[in-house]
């Protein structure tokens, strides 16, 4: 495995949610604490920065332009490159102590995003599902830190990460319905170097996975829960990671600045950056919300 080399010195307060647009060859990415959308050509090496006033907690490519986001304030559509917000729906109009933290689309397009409590404590978190008419439904409750999503390449199965649980679920998958029924365990994460954090998934169907606090992007088999690889990086906080670039064989990851020390942040001067690794497998592909 190549190592994972910095490609934007981004500097990240909590760098997340990396999304590839095959489309265009573009990667969306975010700030969730400094309300950014990064928009990154690899093409050019830019990295610009879309400002909002909210904290944002997922960002996907859109298939009839521009991306649908979550925000602390519920589910938009964000216009490119003006910036303008066009607001859906906010599930969680009632709970202003939570925030959306990370969501992606399934195949038929509709956007799935989590949420969890702005200070990280407690259960009050749950997963929401935007189907394609604009129509949202809760699919889980009580989360502590809903994460990672990942579906597999027969959209039989979806793959999630509740953080605190510190252990990878698998449900069954409905792509007509859009549920997901039978939970289990697939992975466990107890004796890993941090936690669990954002997810994807390859063409062979094994599972790649962040560690928050733990220095590494690990991949691992939920057939047998074995793990089976990892990219090691030089900073703690790894947030996310999707794969892009032309032939789907390049791992974006992201990262974050937040809950390290002054002593930490200059050990780690990258924290907070995107970094490329290039693997010797393809990824799957980032799908678009259809709404």
């Amino acid at each position: 495995m190549n190592k994972a080399e910095l490609i934007v010195d981004a500097k990240a307060t909590l760098g997340e949610g990396p999304a590839w647009d095959a489309r265009n060859q573009l990667l969306y990415w975010i700030d969730i604490k400094e309300k950014k959308v990064f928009v990154y050509n690899p093409r050019t090496g830019t990295n610009d920065t879309i400002q909002l006033d909210q904290t944002v907690g997922a960002a996907v490519p859109r298939s009839s332009g521009g991306l649908a986001v979550a925000l602390e304030n519920g589910f938009h559509i964000l216009d490119l490159p003006s910036g303008t917000l066009t607001p859906i729906v906010d599930p969680e109009d009632n709970l202003p102590e939570n925030r959306f933290n990370d969501g992606k689309c399934d195949a038929a397009g509709r956007f799935w995003a989590g949420t969890m409590a702005a200070d990280g404590n407690g259960a009050s978190g749950a997963l929401y599902c935007l189907d394609t008419d604009m129509n949202v439904k809760q699919v889980l409750n009580e989360l502590g830190i809903s994460n990672g999503i990942a579906w597999d390449k027969q959209n039989q199965t979806m793959y999630f990460i509740d953080t605190p649980t510190n252990q990878i679920a698998a449900f069954d998958f409905s792509l007509e319905k859009g549920t997901i029924t039978n939970k289990r365990v697939v992975a466990d994460f107890s004796e890993e170097d941090g936690f669990p954090d954002g997810m994807t998934i390859d063409e062979e169907g094994m599972l790649w996975i962040a560690h928050f606090a733990g220095y590494q992007v690990s991949r691992w088999n939920p057939q047998n829960g074995e793990k089976l690889e990892s990219v090691t990086l030089p900073v703690a906080n790894v947030t996310s990671c999707v794969f892009g670039g032309t032939d789907l064989d390049e791992l974006f990851i992201t990262t974050a600045r937040e809950g390290l020390d002054h002593h930490a942040l200059e050990e780690q001067p990258q924290a907070g950056g995107l970094f490329r690794v290039k693997t010797n497998i393809r990824g799957s592909e980032t799908y678009f919300f259809k709404g």
